[in-house]
């Protein structure tokens, strides 16, 4: 009797984990629903613009697009690789797993086009894991995107123009704003009802992950 007093807690504490599990995506749709009702004012065409701006869609032609255009040796070539590394390896693990998971999107969900399978299935956010990465790798490569930005090119006088009127570096400014974009465009998730909050959390906390793994293997 004395032996199997242990196997009798264990099995009660992995009895008991599905229920924490059900109260914790309780908790979750609950305060999801009650976000998305409270904030229903703010324009549906500016959260629509920022599910735009962080579709992979968008984002993906634009690294391959600049990769020739930069010196193999160079900073931008490091960074537009970097992004285009982060953004395949960002577009596998989402796949990966949502597929596991198979949490459905909130019922209230409307007008949404979708495009794989996989994007039937809520957790994580894919646009969150991909802003997050952005701004984390261009946050940790601020270094590099000051390299970049600092060449004597086309640029250079808006450059100066802007750095004299903001009193900073524009590496500095740029980071700044990508990572308001990013806060924006994973909080319109919710607003818009594609995803629960802890979607949009579990996203971003993957693609500051992705940025760690993408700048160690470039080492940036």
């Amino acid at each position: 009797m004395a032996a199997d007093a242990p196997t009798s807690a264990a099995a009660s504490v992995v009895a008991s984990r599905p229920s924490i599990l059900r109260r914790l995506v309780a908790l979750d749709t609950a305060l999801s629903l009650r976000v998305h009702s409270f904030c229903r004012p703010v324009p549906r065409p500016l959260l629509k613009a920022l599910e735009i701006s962080g579709d992979g869609r968008f984002w993906f032609p634009i690294p391959i697009a600049l990769l020739p255009l930069s010196s193999a040796s160079g900073a931008a070539y490091s960074l537009f690789l970097g992004l285009l590394l982060g953004s395949l390896l960002d577009l596998l693990l989402v796949g990966l797993i949502k597929h596991l998971v198979r949490r459905p999107r909130p019922v209230y969900n409307k007008g949404m086009s979708l495009t794989f399978a996989v994007d039937h299935w809520s957790f994580p956010s894919g646009h969150s894991s991909r802003v997050f990465f952005i701004a984390a790798f261009l946050r940790l490569s601020s270094a590099s995107l000051r390299r970049v930005l600092l060449f004597d090119g086309p640029i250079a006088p808006a450059r100066r123009w802007i750095e004299d009127y903001y009193d900073g570096e524009l590496a500095e400014l740029l980071v700044w704003i990508v990572s308001t974009w990013s806060v924006a465009t994973s909080t319109s998730r919710v607003l818009l009802g594609r995803h629960f909050v802890l979607d949009v959390i579990a996203g971003a906390f993957l693609g500051i992950l992705e940025a760690l793994l993408v700048l160690n293997f470039l080492h940036l």
